[in-house]
Parts: C-alpha cells; structure tokens; sequence
C-alpha cells in the first residue's frame, strides 16, 4: 500500500522539510544539545523499540525556579499499519535507537534560554524518543520469519515515565505533556494516563502540536485515515490501550478512538490544542492522499498554493471549516482547555524557534504560539482560544507550501532529494 509508506516517511521528514524551506533562525539560537539516556530496566517490563533494542530519551534538567516543574515532549514520525512497513522502519531510527542520534537539539519550547522560551525555559524537559511506529500505544508482538518485531509502545511509554519519577518527575509542581505530530496524537492518547503518575497537588496539563489528525473524507470520497488507523490498531494491539469510555461509545468501531476528534471528549485533563487549519502532513495524505489522486491534478497544487484552482481552494476550505466543525465543541465547552489554530500551510510549530517564539514568529491577534501557551497554562487570561481567519489573510505564516507564483515542482524535487538524504544520516 503506497499511502503507508508516505504516510510513514512524511511525517519524519516534514519538520526537516519545513527546515530546508523556511527562513534562518532569527535569534541566531543553534539550541542545547542535549545526550540521550538508555531506559537500562525496560527490558525487564517488555518495552522494546520495534527491532528490540532499549528505548531512550534525552532529559535537559531544569534550574531555579523550574527545578520542580517537568515538560515532557513525544518525538513524531507516522506510524506502520503492516508488517512489511514496520519492519522497514525497525532497521531505521525511527524503529531503532540504534540508529538514533545520540544527541538532540532543544530549541522552541525545549530552550533552556529565557529570551526565547520565557515560561518554560528553567523546567526540566525530556525529549520521548519514538521508535513503535502507534504513538506509544500498541501491546503485542509478531513473528518476522527469523526474528521479530514488537509493538511495545504502550510499555515504553511505562518504562520511561518509571525511569523519571525517582528523578524528580515523582515530586513534580508543574507538568505538561506535549508532543508533535505523531507524538501529538500520543499526547492526546497518554494524557489522564501522565496526571496519574503525578501528585494529587501538581499542576498537570497536556498540548498537542499538529496532533489533532482528522477522520477526513478524501477528495476520491474515501476515508483513506481511517483505514490506514484501522490497520494500525488492529496490527500493534492498540484498542485495549485506548480510553474505555470512549470505545464503549464508539462501540462497534473503537479504532474511531485513535482519532483526536472522538477521543477529546473523554480527556479530563486540561488540554492545549496546537494545529494549522491547512496541515501541511494532513491536505498530502488525508485530504489528497496519492491513492485519491492517481493522475497529479493536485501536484501543483500540494506543492504551490497560488497554483491551486477554484476547486482545489474550495476542497482546502472546507477542510479547514471540518477541522473547526470537529473541535466546535471544545472551543464552546471546555473552561480549562485553550487552542491556538491559525491558517498557515504548516505542520510542526512548537519545536522550532522561528515558529515558537521569534521577531517573525506566526501571531493570531498579534499572539505568539508561545504567548498564549503560555497564558493558558498559567491562568493569564480566560478563555485562551485562538482561531485564525482563512486562507490568505494571515501574513505571519512561516509556510511549508511556498507562497509563490513561480513553477516550484522542480525546487520541491531536490528539496525532497536533499531532505531524504539528510534524514537518512540522522
């Protein structure tokens, strides 16, 4: 199935993407680089990456009046919803920590430098490394002829949550669980899950960054994500994992609860949600994904959003007017949660600088993505919920997409030779 391998390789590479496309950073930044720690006793509760080695992650402690407070942030990379694709990925590192870099750089909301990341600067911040393709979801494990592969997300998301608490996660004040992409899907899945570790007394909250994946109908009117999610439940073992009052409403489909959209509802944590209106990962692969368009009419639209026709525009906003329909309630109802959806063909916006927080960053009503995170979690301001206007009134965005007139389809080709290469040797 090719939408599994795009699905896959996309949203691995689409921050990296949106590195080789945008501008440099403004406050001249590289970030911390920040080594990786081996979670030495999963082994011992079955928590394996997906080709069995140790899963890991990367702790920046914090200083001063953070010493207390913890930020933990799940790493992104799609997902495997078959065999053959998982165990592509287990001989990468995104199924692998063996493969890994064995260090990351922290910037955006991970700095530790108090210009660029003011409220969480000082906190202790741990990076998830991701390496079970289900967003630290499934349970079980299948036979690969002379080996095998494990689908321990679940448990590895147990294992490191163990690894930090007698390192002062167990004491926390302060907490939030993030997380991009995939990683923000998990955020949305694991989040009563993390209040539960922590103190009756600590102030725990979660934020998703381009994690709120929609149940879209496609273009060819199929629902290319719900399938792909099918399988992918149904392959890892994720349905036990899921929120029980959310499959018992959705009962007979429970594979419905992967999806942020019905899931939402049944999260009692507070709850931050961080999304583009037009993301970037989502108009490529749930909106237009390759199976609904087998004969390019939208290539030049994907890759070159002047270049898209009056119908094109139309199927773009109405996505947007979806993703605002299914989050409806949320923006009406909920008195703890805040939101931050602006209009740019992004994906990604929390772990970067020049998005998170920077002269150009992206603002709705001249609010930065750090600005009102920020308010929301500490109680400055009520009712923290920013919607942006439509396409193409925002002139803040740091587009994925260029905004340009100019036949891009040869520049998008080498951006994407470029940015595969790069990511293969990371």
């Amino acid at each position: 199935m090719k939408t599994t391998r795009l699905l896959d390789l996309t949203a691995a590479t689409v921050l990296l993407v949106y590195v080789g496309l945008s501008p440099p950073i403004v406050s001249g930044d590289p970030g911390r680089r920040v080594s990786m720690t081996l979670v030495r006793g999963a082994a011992a509760l079955g928590a394996f990456c997906l080709d069995g080695s140790l899963p890991a992650y990367h702790l920046d402690r914090g200083f001063g009046a953070g010493s207390d407070n913890w930020l933990l942030q799940f790493e992104g990379g799609g997902w495997c919803n078959d065999v053959a694709s998982c165990r592509d990925r287990s001989k990468t590192h995104r199924g692998s920590t063996r493969f890994m870099t064995k260090t990351a750089v922290f910037t955006g909301i991970l700095s530790n430098n108090a210009s660029l990341n003011p409220d969480f600067y000082n906190w202790n911040k741990v990076r998830l490394r991701y390496c079970d393709g289900a967003s630290f979801a499934g349970d079980t494990q299948v036979g690969n002829g002379t080996s095998m592969l494990y689908f321990r997300g679940q448990r590895i998301w147990n294992a490191i949550i163990l690894d930090l608490l007698p390192k002062g996660l167990a004491k926390a004040d302060k907490a939030l669980l993030t997380g991009c992409s995939a990683g923000g899907l998990s955020a949305f899945l694991h989040c009563d899950n993390f209040t539960s570790y922590l103190p009756k007394t600590a102030d725990v909250k979660c934020m998703s960054d381009a994690g709120f994946f929609l149940d879209a109908i496609d273009v060819a009117s199929n629902r290319t994500m719900r399938h792909f999610y099918n399988q992918l439940v149904s392959l890892q073992g994720v349905q036990k994992n899921l929120d029980p009052n959310c499959t018992r409403a959705f009962y007979p489909e429970p594979s419905l609860c992967f999806f942020p959209q019905y899931a939402l509802r049944f999260i009692k944590t507070p709850m931050f949600i961080l999304n583009s209106a037009y993301d970037v990962f989502q108009f490529h692969h749930g909106l237009v994904p390759p199976s609904a368009d087998p004969t390019g009419r939208w290539n030049r639209c994907k890759v070159n959003v002047t270049a898209c026709n009056p119908h094109q525009l139309d199927a773009l906003q109405g996505f947007r007017t979806d993703m605002l329909g299914a989050l409806m309630n949320f923006f009406r109802n909920s008195t703890r949660g805040g939101m931050f959806i602006n209009s740019c063909f992004d994906h990604c916006q929390s772990a970067l600088q020049e998005t998170w927080l920077s002269p150009t960053s992206p603002r709705i009503h001249n609010m930065t993505i750090a600005k009102t995170v920020g308010d929301w979690y500490f109680g400055r301001g009520e009712d923290v919920k920013e919607i942006d206007c439509p396409y193409p009134c925002d002139k803040t965005c740091h587009n994925l997409i260029p905004a340009s007139t100019t036949d891009s389809l040869v520049q998008e080709a080498k951006y994407f030779k470029m940015i595969l290469y790069r990511d293969s040797r990371s």
